[in-house]
Parts: structure tokens; sequence; C-alpha cells
């Protein structure tokens, strides 16, 4: 598709989590370096940038608590994935963070939600990306294998599994973006030969991140179907995306990054049930 591809944004509904207790006081991804200092008001600063964002551009976002003692709480894709009004919440592979899910399991279910809570360790929508009716799910670092059929059942959609090899991209949505109902963009060397086999098969079109891009986490990035938000470093990934059509708009969310994460690992879609 080409710059003059017409695109249309569709308003979008998110929970986010303020990093009012956000630091790295802890490693459990090779991002993170407790002896590297962090800036709490500066990772606040960025964050409101991007909630602000959002709603700027017309899309609802709701606000989960965040819990003192657990820094990375702001990275509220990793909480649960929502489809059609059910929650899957997460079961967390590391014990820093697997507080995490009874909050998410409380807010859900405070708001109505079909809440099931995980059998097999899953991080959320760090792992599972809803493309059209199907759902990408990684696997490799963080979600178990047997998790994909579990997401399979509880949510209803078709899984296909995709497994990573690169430690840097430890979850799923640090290699890949869903653009569309149709389209994604990846980084091609975070998967293994016969996943990115699968992805060539399944998206012969998709915009492809270089080395350079994917190391700022540019594909951690959210899309409404005519806007993408992502971090203001990847500019060639949002060259390709505006010759494709899309607009683009970057953030700085590097203070974020010191613990593994930027605009998508802060934003889990809340998708209600049909009526």
């Amino acid at each position: 598709m080409s710059a003059d591809t017409p695109r249309t944004a569709r308003p979008r509904h998110y929970l986010m989590c303020r990093p009012t207790h956000f630091t790295v006081d802890y490693s459990i991804n090779p991002w993170m370096n407790p002896d590297k200092p962090t800036d709490g008001e500066r990772a606040i600063a960025q964050w409101e940038q991007l909630h602000a964002l959002f709603l700027d551009l017309g899309h609802t976002v709701e606000l989960i608590e965040p819990t003192p003692g657990l820094p990375d709480m702001v990275f509220a894709a990793n909480g649960a994935t929502v489809v059609d009004g059910t929650a899957l919440i997460a079961r967390f592979r590391h014990e820093e963070r697997a507080d995490e899910a009874p909050a998410y399991v409380e807010w859900f279910r405070a708001r109505g939600y079909r809440v099931q809570r995980a059998e097999f360790t899953n991080e959320g929508e760090g792992d599972y990306l809803l493309v059209g009716g199907r759902l990408l799910a990684g696997t490799g670092f963080r979600t178990d294998r047997r998790a994909h059929a579990e997401a399979e059942r509880v949510l209803g959609c078709p899984v296909v599994t995709l497994e990573l090899v690169d430690p840097r991209y430890y979850h799923l949505d640090t290699a890949l973006s869903v653009l569309t109902n149709t389209e994604i963009m990846y980084y091609p060397a975070a998967f293994s030969p016969a996943s990115l086999r699968t992805l060539q098969e399944l998206h012969p079109d998709a915009v492809l991140a270089s080395a350079e891009d994917a190391a700022v986490f540019g594909l951690n990035a959210v899309s409404d179907g005519r806007r993408v938000v992502l971090p203001e470093a990847a500019v060639g990934l949002a060259e390709q995306l505006r010759a494709r059509g899309f607009e683009t708009v970057g953030l700085d969310l590097t203070e974020l990054l010191k613990a593994g994460g930027s605009v998508k690992c802060c934003t889990l879609e809340l998708r209600a049930a049909a009526q």
C-alpha cells in the first residue's frame, strides 16, 4: 500500500498504569540494569505525555491503581489479554511481577468482565497480539507454549505460535506490532526460522524493521488504524509507515526503556463484548 492509501482511525479503549513506583532494582530482561540510575519524575512525565496523547487522539483511557513494590506495573499490556469482554489474566514468569496478577483480577471483576486466571504462564498482550480474528502468540522467553491452547480456548480465537529467539526481544510486542486488522510490522531476526516462514506466509506485505529501529523499541508501538504511536528514535520505521499512508507520532519514553518497555508495553487494549 502507498501513501495514498486511505486509512481509518478507530477509537480505542485502553488501560494504563501510572509509573508512580517506577524504578529498576532487579533484572529480569537484558534491558534492566539495577546499577544504572533511574529518574522516577522523568518516567512519570514521559508516561503522562503518552496518556495525554491517547486522549487527544480520541481514545478512552482507564487507569489501574499502581501498587507499591511493583515497579513494572506501569507495563499494563502484560496484565491480561481482553477479547469480547473476557479477560485472560496473566500468570507472570518471574516472582518479582507475580503480585500484579491479583490487582488485574480485582480491576476486571469490579467492572463486569468475564475473568479467567491463567493456568499456564503467559504475560498478556506482551505475547498475545490480535490481528483481525487471529491471535499471534509469542513464546521462547516468557509465555509457556502450553498457554497458547489455553488462550485459544478461553478467548475463542485461533492462535498462531511464534517463537522468539533473541533475548532482547523477550515479548512478542517488542518484535512485532499490529497496524490494522490485516497488517503488521516486525523484526525478522527476532524469530526462529520456522516462525519467520509463518509470518512471511501470513503477512507477505508486512513492514520489516531494521536492526537499528528494533533496538530502540520501534516495534513496541500502538496503532489505531491510521495513527501509529512509536518511539521517536525509530525514524526509519516511521518513514516506512508514512510511505504506506499511516500518520506517525514519535514519543520519548527512554526512561521506561531502562526497564525494557515503551509505548505498547504501557497500553492494554480493552475489547468489549459485542452488543
